[in-house]
């Protein structure tokens, strides 16, 4: 066991503390874990698999807000007892831990030292939904393209790779946009030698210009 910190900012020992307060949940892929609107009563801790958070219209219409892994977590606004603010769905099989209101509140309150951890990531949150807020009032469809698969890629073996296989649906979720849109800018910057695509994985070979 490791005491490095975890992508929510605890290490794994804290981690697995919190998760012991719960009870192990597994849902099957594309299973919708909460919705929208929905009383709020548990934290879910992500043990493995994969989830997406997002927001959906009454015709079915997504924006994909993040997508969070095993040592993540979501729905510590249980602490205010308001309304779940997104839907999540799981984008691959998926086991959480899922911690009572009562029994996390109980928690923190005895691990200050979490419960800063949780304030922290609440922070870096709020951050991040405001610079797509920024985006999608201030950048058009190009831009917000551009900035998303910079924002995805990682260094490997010296080149700029997007590793998560992303369909252009996926991309079009993200930005809010249309695939057919997704589609046309994709093409132009794979004709253009700034990304090449293969096995649906996204080489960023030149850091595509910041207006098309």
């Amino acid at each position: 066991m490791t005491d490095a910190p975890l992508t929510l900012g605890l290490t794994e020992t804290q981690l697995r503390a919190l998760a012991a307060h719960g009870v192990a949940r597994t849902f099957r892929q594309n299973s919708v874990v909460i919705n929208e609107g929905d009383e709020t009563d548990s934290l879910y801790i992500i043990l493995s698999g994969k989830v997406k958070v997002y927001l959906a219209d009454e015709s079915g219409k997504e924006i994909v807000l993040n997508t969070e892994g095993p040592g993540s977590y979501f729905g510590e606004m249980v602490l205010d007892g308001g309304p779940r603010s997104a839907s999540v769905m799981t984008l691959e099989k998926s086991t959480f831990s899922v911690v009572g209101k009562s029994e996390f509140r109980k928690f923190l309150s005895e691990n200050p030292e979490v419960a800063i951890h949780i304030i922290e990531n609440l922070i870096a949150r709020t951050r991040a939904l405001t610079e797509n807020v920024r985006s999608l009032a201030l950048l058009d469809v190009y831009g917000r393209v551009a900035k998303l698969l910079l924002e995805l890629a990682r260094e490997v073996d010296g080149k700029l790779v997007i590793a998560d296989k992303l369909t252009q649906q996926d991309i079009a979720n993200r930005v809010g946009a249309s695939r057919e849109m997704i589609s046309r800018i994709l093409k132009d910057l794979a004709t253009g030698g700034y990304i090449k695509i293969a096995d649906k994985k996204i080489v960023i070979n030149k850091k595509p210009p910041a207006r098309w």
